[in-house]
């Protein structure tokens, strides 16, 4: 455990050390609410705290996708990566600080996202509500951190980017997340329940308000995060097969 703590301080202060890396990845979801929550909130609180709920979820995606995927891509390229390699630790305390590290960036890019929602918007939550949203938070977090992992591993810097901004879209679109409950367009609502985002945004919107997630997009989410997990871990041992045989 040692190990992966220390694994994970050396990520985030590789990252901190950079402060664009991590203005960036706050500043998209934040800006998606000023731009396109905030103006069609109105003094709806519940549909308010249902579309920052759905922004926290494309937050969540942003930064493990990108975070992940990229870094981890960069990270292959440098030398030092191959240096921890060859110590006798085995692969988990990397894997397991990769997946602390994108944690802690992942919920500060998300404040943001929170504080617009209190000062800008009619959205309200309890204590207990946003207790929960943090749990679900770092729940739904696993399946983009495993894709993120995957597609880092698999590929190089500029295939692992282009692949991301390809699959990121989609998958937000697919899931709903551009839509209330219950009000996206009728082909997405077909397809929706197949996809990782909308068991995530379902989970959510049940952690902040009063919504009953489908037990479909749950199952298919559980799913989603086992075929991930394998993927990730198919591609971290890939790639140290082929650079280190």
């Amino acid at each position: 455990m040692s190990m992966t703590l220390l694994h994970a301080r050396y990520q985030i202060l590789q990252t901190i050390r950079i402060p664009i890396a991590v203005i960036g990845s706050a500043f998209f979801p934040a800006a998606s609410m000023l731009f396109f929550v905030v103006p069609a909130t109105g003094d709806d609180p519940a549909g308010a705290t249902y579309a920052t709920a759905s922004m926290v979820v494309f937050a969540v995606m942003i930064s493990n996708l990108f975070g992940h995927g990229v870094g981890v891509a960069e990270d292959r390229a440098q030398p030092w990566d191959p240096y921890t390699r060859t110590l006798p630790v085995g692969p988990w305390p990397k894997f397991g600080g990769r997946l602390i590290s994108g944690l802690v960036m992942m919920l500060v890019s998300l404040a943001p996202v929170v504080v617009i929602a209190a000062v800008a918007t009619p959205a309200r939550i309890s204590a207990v509500g946003f207790a929960a949203a943090v749990g679900v938070v770092v729940l739904v977090s696993l399946p983009f951190s495993l894709m993120g992992l995957a597609i880092g591993y698999l590929l190089p810097t500029k295939a692992a980017l282009a692949v991301v901004q390809v699959v990121f879209f989609p998958i937000a679109f697919a899931g709903g997340l551009l839509s209330a409950p219950g009000k996206a367009p009728g082909f997405i609502e077909t397809i929706a329940p197949y996809v990782p985002s909308r068991g995530a945004v379902e989970l959510m919107w049940a952690a902040v308000g009063d919504f009953r997630p489908s037990t479909t997009s749950l199952i298919v989410f559980v799913l989603w995060s086992v075929v991930l997990a394998a993927l990730a871990v198919f591609a971290y041992r890939r790639d140290e097969g082929r650079r280190f045989r």
